[in-house]
């Protein structure tokens, strides 16, 4: 009998410890936060490649594997930026690819890169690449511009709160801006006080950063953005240091065709040196039928950027080769370590991104992006290059065959063979 209930006690403790850790088992799945975190290993670990294993990719120490949540609800993880940056160095340690990759961070380059040091962000203009809208982006943040809402008083006019401390108090001054308050370009101050903002009427206002126009952004006495190039050989150091830096690259060909169709199809008015002086250049140079009379075509565009002595014309161009001339030539990226490198095709969730990791996400937004204008288009790439000879495209891919590699972008195959 002694037994037997030695037999039952023992039946039922091993019952009950089962209970229990089934409830504990439960529980931990259960658990809002455990889940999460078994959601973002798993969405690490099988995350698509860039052509190896993760096993294989050794990331800095200070770069962190760790979600952000963008506008929407969607998840972006870092890795993707990491694989970038780690793309790109792998390529620069590439000695086949050496003179492709690599360049001078000379004066060429340092005016490409524009400062803004009250945030303390380098921004790297690529042209082609939504390179307006940072821009746009910079100048707000730099103070340059301002983008407020109207007023209904004077709604013809951009406003901006004008506070009691920007005022000139011994000369009743603001500025020598006219509005509510102003007579004759003198200030009331009866009309304002330290905690009572004044709305004036701000010519260098706009109502939305969208509505500051190009002629305005690409005009650098007026848009108040320094470039790296004017700064002293210790400050430039002490910036590429420390500040926050980042550029935009997009698929090499397309780029070379948004260059060419803005330059020399459309042409703005205010830019009519691409048509009138660079084109007749090209032509002279590059085109094969003499007896051709229409303005310059994509087939001699291609014909002088794939040209081995190019070099001779660009001279001539002067800065104005910045629409095509290569990422490495325009931002040296194995010369100076980006924080952030952004891909046009992705800029949807690449620029809220930037934005959050420069700290200045609560300040500014990037300008609305039109439904599929960033999306990768074979199409349109194929109905250009058609008819050119594979010679002159091969021709052209062995000049930009570095930023094809250093940023991801498949080789062209379907132009090439």
């Amino acid at each position: 009998m002694h037994h037997q209930w030695l037999l039952l006690a023992t039946c039922f403790w091993v019952i009950f410890m089962f209970m229990v850790a089934s409830k504990f088992i439960t529980l931990t799945f259960k658990d809002p936060d455990a889940y999460s975190a078994k959601q973002e290993f798993l969405f690490l670990t099988t995350a698509p490649d860039a052509g190896r294993s993760l096993r294989e990719t050794h990331f800095p120490e200070e770069l962190k594997l760790t979600g952000k949540m963008l506008p929407g609800g969607r998840l972006v993880q870092p890795l993707v930026y990491m694989q970038r940056l780690e793309l790109v160095r792998n390529v620069c340690r590439e000695d086949t690819l050496r003179n492709l990759s690599h360049t001078a961070v000379s004066k060429f380059v340092l005016d490409r890169i524009f400062v803004c040091d009250k945030h303390k962000i380098l921004f790297c203009q690529t042209p082609k690449v939504g390179n307006t809208q940072w821009k746009k982006v910079l100048i707000v943040l730099n103070d340059g511009l301002w983008i407020t809402r109207s007023f209904s008083s004077l709604s013809s006019c951009p406003q901006k709160q004008l506070k009691f401390k920007d005022l000139n108090v011994d000369t009743g001054m603001a500025h020598g801006e006219r509005g509510p308050g102003l007579r004759d370009g003198h200030l009331s101050l009866k009309a304002a006080s330290p905690t009572r903002p004044l709305p004036v009427c701000l010519p260098g206002a706009f109502p939305s950063i969208e509505e500051i126009p190009e002629s305005v952004v690409h005009d650098h006495e007026k848009n108040g953005l320094p470039r790296l190039s004017s700064f002293s050989d210790a400050e430039v150091q002490k910036r590429l240091k420390t500040y926050f830096k980042f550029f935009i690259v997009r698929d090499p060909f397309e780029r070379l065709i948004s260059a060419f169709k803005d330059k020399f199809v459309h042409n703005p008015r205010f830019e009519p040196w691409y048509r009138h002086e660079i084109a007749p250049g090209i032509i002279r140079k590059y085109r094969r039928n003499r007896t051709e009379t229409r303005g310059i075509q994509f087939e001699d565009f291609v014909r002088y950027l794939g040209d081995p002595n190019h070099r001779w014309l660009d001279l001539q161009f002067g800065d104005h080769i910045i629409h095509w001339v290569t990422y490495v030539e325009l931002c040296a990226p194995c010369e100076i370590k980006y924080s952030v490198i952004g891909h046009h095709e992705t800029l949807e969730d690449d620029a809220p991104y930037i934005l959050k990791e420069a700290g200045i996400d609560h300040l500014v937004s990037y300008p609305t992006i039109p439904p599929g204008i960033t999306a990768y288009n074979r199409t349109k790439v194929e109905h250009y290059f058609l008819g050119i000879s594979k010679r002159d495209i091969r021709r052209l891919y062995a000049r930009f065959e570095g930023d094809f590699k250093l940023f991801g972008y498949q080789k062209p195959d379907f132009l090439l063979n």
